[in-house]
This record gives structure tokens, sequence and C-alpha cells, in this order.
């Protein structure tokens, strides 16, 4: 099962459309979607290699115009779609509190929800809710997700035919630890 969405991935990846589902998938990812641009992004690196610096920028365009609708909806409408995905993210109860601690750590918290696997769009929706600085918003989430994107874009550019030899090879392996990456990412968010 695992090898045929593998292989579906990587037909995806290679289709003229492909650069457009990940702007997608990256726009909605940082507001509301709960799987991250990656599962995309890495196929799409992996089939044209070439094209790593080019993806890798539309997946930060697309996650930052994305954060920014995660920051409007924690601004505009948390009294409704914001106070949904907190909840659906266990966060309603600790949203005082967090409040008062995001007022002097919002910066840090954005860069850090932008460079790893935390649910990038708790951050950018509580950002919009507490009322962080825009322009710091802005400027943390486009070096964060610009940061995690072009680094792996750049492994992956580098160490391509191994690391896909490696992906093919330990399939099993790969998306065990993905999903470890994923879940643990989504598992933070309750200690928070």
């Amino acid at each position: 099962m695992l090898r045929r969405l593998y292989d579906w991935t990587m037909g995806l990846a290679g289709h003229r459309h492909a650069g457009t589902s990940l702007f997608a998938v990256s726009f909605i990812e940082s507001s509301v979607f709960p799987i991250p641009p990656d599962v995309l992004m890495i196929p799409m690196v992996l089939a044209q290699r070439a094209r790593a610096w080019a993806i890798a920028s539309i997946a930060t365009a697309g996650s930052v115009l994305g954060a920014l609708l995660g920051y409007w909806i924690g601004a505009v409408l948390m009294d409704t779609v914001g106070q949904w995905v907190l909840t659906a993210y266990g966060k309603e109860a600790a949203f005082q509190d967090l409040s008062l601690r995001f007022a002097e750590y919002g910066g840090w918290a954005v860069l850090f929800a932008a460079l790893t696997p935390f649910p990038f769009k708790v951050i950018t929706i509580f950002s919009g809710a507490v009322g962080l600085s825009l322009p710091l918003f802005i400027a943390t989430s486009i070096l964060g997700r610009a940061g995690r994107f072009f680094v792996v874009a750049g492994l992956l550019w580098k160490f391509g035919v191994p690391i896909r030899d490696f992906i093919e090879r330990r399939l099993g392996l790969v998306f065990t630890i993905f999903m470890a990456c994923l879940i643990g990412g989504f598992a933070a968010v309750r200690f928070l």
C-alpha cells in the first residue's frame, strides 16, 4: 500500500500542475489543513532536482500567504473559526495563559513553528488573536518557512539520488519517521 501511495505521489510530483498543488497545500496548511506541504514538496524535488529552488519558493510563498490567512482568522474570526481550530488542537482552555506568554515570546514561537513539524496553523491563528505585531509575524514567517523549505530542497538537490534510493529501499521506515514527526508536532501543541 505504501509503495502504491509513494509511486502515486511521485507521479503527481512530476505533473504539470504540481506547482499549483504545492502552493495550495502550503497555503491551507498554514491556516487550517493538518498535512504539511513536505508530503508533496519532497517528491517534487526528487522528481525534478533542477527545479529545487523554484519548488522551495512556491512552498514558501504559499505558506507565508496562508499564514496571513491564519493571522486574519485569529484577528477577525477568533470567536468562530479560530476557536474551532484551537478546540481541534485542545488549546481552547489554555488561551488566556498562552496569550500572556505569547506577548513576550511570540516572534520566537512563530519562528519555531515555521521551522519544525509543530502545527504552524496554531501559531498563525494565535498570533492574530493576541495581536502580535504584523511586521514581526510576516518577517518570522518568511524567515522560518524559507529556512525550512530551502534547507530541505538544498539537501534533496545535493543528495537527491542517494536520498531517493534510501527512501525507496526503506519506505516503511521513512513513513514511520515522518508520521512520528507529524504526530510529535501535534503532541507538542498539548504541552504549549
